[in-house]
């Protein structure tokens, strides 16, 4: 099927890869294959977000993200996308929206080790009986033979349980957690909408300091908003620094893993062949899930911003310098991953993938999400399911979050 256009090409630097409407008309990857062969490094003097560096390629990313003193990640600077503009451009009404991902260390090592326990290996496998079956409950309510939207049915409603899990949200509220994730990372919004925006951002932050107060006056409890509560490294957040980690679980523990699911559909319509391969050998369930992560790269880049002059590969950086690291285009060098514009189900090193990011950013919940991912391939298995799309995929323009809005689909058995 194709891709829903929703605007006109624009005339435009043909490499400058920020803008969204490559990725809202699913077209990024031959300038992004083009760079690679050509100019993994690459600056672009003009874009709507001003210069940057792009890098391409799978081992200059993991570089940088290795130098976190010379490649900063701070919100002080700009955050963590190229849309960032840093503290001292914010504008009148602007608010700055500290998180741990967009701090540097030490605070972002006290703060990270703080919600980490939530999402270690222990942790994970005690969610994991709770995961299987609240997947099988969703699987077994969708309809046979009728067309419905997977993203809404499906992928929106398995990871809005799980946030409401791991923060103890109150689960008949539970549908605004995807509605203020939304809010947070569309550029639409950002832009043209900031009004009802802030609406949606204030909603979001009264509700969270309303629960901020009750866990506050409760005992320690192992869910994420508690045990920053109770933290030494985080108990002390004013409300801003607050509500930017609230807005950074939100959007971490719904984008990812959303995504992903609904990149599973858009993977084995193009490739029914590899489906058959995990429908034949359900032990793939696991390794075609990182596949789907690598191959759908639900975050298409991270920022970092050059702390000081530094010389990379050849290449000046200068202090200031804002640098975009393209995960969607590493995960398909092909000096690393062979026929990496492919979904291969069984790919022997699908979990390479840059996806989680390397190095002290690594996504805290990349166990979590491999989880919920490998479930969904499995109890689907387990009941010989066959997705078909029914109808064209609806993508958002953003060149930071790579998300599916929309894809219909009719769900059968196999046989």
């Amino acid at each position: 099927m194709a891709t829903v256009l929703k605007d006109e090409a624009v005339e435009a630097n043909p490499w400058d890869v920020s803008r969204a409407e490559l990725f809202a008309n699913d077209v990024w990857q031959e300038p992004m294959r083009q760079m690679r062969e050509t100019a993994p490094i690459h600056y672009c003097p003009e874009s709507k977000f001003g210069p940057y560096w792009s890098v391409t390629t799978y081992k200059p990313i993991m570089h940088i993200e290795a130098l976190p003193k010379v490649f900063s990640s701070s919100w002080e600077y700009g955050g963590i996308t190229v849309a960032g503009d840093g503290i001292d451009h914010l504008q009148e009404g602007d608010v700055p929206m500290p998180m741990f991902i967009a701090m540097d260390p030490p605070q972002h090592t006290a703060q990270r080790r703080t919600v980490a326990p939530a999402f270690g290996p222990a942790e994970v496998e005690r969610m994991r009986a709770e995961t299987v079956a609240r997947t099988a409950a969703v699987l077994d309510s969708l309809p046979l033979n009728t067309p419905f939207d997977w993203v809404e049915k499906l992928s929106i409603e398995l990871t809005t349980q799980m946030l409401a899990i791991l923060f103890d949200f109150p689960w008949d509220e539970r549908h605004k957690l995807p509605i203020w994730s939304d809010a947070i990372t569309s550029l639409d919004m950002i832009k043209n909408r900031q009004q009802e925006r802030q609406v949606m951002m204030f909603e979001m932050a009264m509700k969270f300091f309303a629960l901020w107060q009750e866990r506050t006056a409760a005992e320690p409890a192992p869910d994420l908003l508690s045990m920053m509560i109770h933290s030494n490294a985080m108990s002390k957040m004013d409300q801003v620094e607050f509500i930017g980690n609230m807005a950074l679980l939100i959007v971490g523990g719904n984008d990812t893993t959303r995504n992903s699911m609904s990149g599973l559909v858009d993977a084995i319509n193009r490739w029914p062949e590899e489906w058959d391969k995990v429908l034949a050998n359900p032990g793939l369930a696991g390794n075609a899930g990182s596949e789907v992560i690598r191959w759908h790269s639900p975050v298409a880049h991270m920022r970092r911003t050059v702390t000081e002059d530094h010389d990379f590969r050849g290449h000046a950086f200068k202090e200031g310098d804002k640098v975009g690291l393209w995960y969607i285009s590493g995960n398909q060098d092909e000096d690393y991953f062979e026929a990496g514009d492919r979904f291969i189900a069984d790919r022997d090193n699908a979990r390479r993938h840059l996806s989680f990011g390397y190095g002290v950013h690594r996504c805290v919940g990349a166990r979590l999400a491999e989880l919920q991912i490998a479930t969904l391939i499995e109890e689907m298995v387990a009941r010989n399911m066959r997705v078909e799309q029914a109808g064209d995929v609806v993508r958002e323009h953003n060149p930071f979050v790579n998300q599916i809005l929309q894809i219909p689909v009719r769900v059968t058995k196999a046989g």
